[in-house]
């Protein structure tokens, strides 16, 4: 994989990241291998992945495709209601697919709202260096009904398999997950009730 230092990205202002292009020729398995041997990672080594690593990985999990209308992961009429927010031990961003940049969101290390709450926390998320968090906007969809639940649902989902099919096929170490604390994240994010935190992927190399 061709890789870019973390030092060489250009910010967009003091605070946002300007990624650079997608490595569309970086080695990795094919789509049938990557299905055989997909499967969850709970142990991650610390090291942070550096911005075309972070470029790739948001780009396959919901990233533009054949044109600045379309996304990597399909979604119910192409709504493209899913947002997806980057976790890291530095600081929060959201990945803003068009302009293929992190949009700085909130600074610190909060990777223990994605472990869990006060009652429930899965701690191994806190060692993936990187958490990437879907998030269902109903005001881009349109609706807040039932079936705009369950599709919204479902479109999470289809995110959620780019990114355990992407890491998969590079050597990553990812698994999905639905526990989180929900309403810290609201609150972290600024997110209204419209805005339905659903699933998130803690992302890493594997722990050796």
């Amino acid at each position: 994989m061709a890789f870019i230092a973390a030092a060489s990205f250009v910010s967009c202002t003091a605070q946002d990241i300007a990624l650079p292009s997608p490595d569309m020729n970086q080695k990795s398995q094919s789509t049938v291998e990557a299905l055989a041997t997909r499967h969850s990672v709970r142990e991650y080594d610390p090291k942070a992945l550096n911005n075309q690593e972070l470029s790739n990985l948001c780009w396959a999990a919901n990233g533009v495709s054949r044109d600045s209308n379309h996304r990597t992961a399909p979604s119910a009429m192409n709504r493209k209601e899913i947002r997806l927010f980057v976790f890291t031990a530095d600081n929060v961003y959201e990945y803003m697919a068009v302009e293929n940049k992190l949009r700085f969101v909130v600074a610190g290390d909060q990777r223990a709202l994605i472990a869990g709450g006060k009652s429930f926390s899965q701690d191994f998320v806190k060692e993936a260096p990187v958490s990437l968090l879907m998030v269902i906007d109903f005001d881009i969809y349109g609706s807040q009904d039932e079936h705009a639940i369950v599709m919204g649902s479902v479109d999470a989902g289809n995110v959620s398999e780019n990114i355990n099919l992407y890491c998969q096929s590079v050597g990553l170490a990812t698994v999905p997950r639905a526990s989180m604390d929900v309403d810290g994240l609201r609150t972290l994010l600024g997110l209204s009730n419209s805005q339905l935190p659903v699933m998130n992927n803690p992302v890493g190399y594997p722990k050796k």
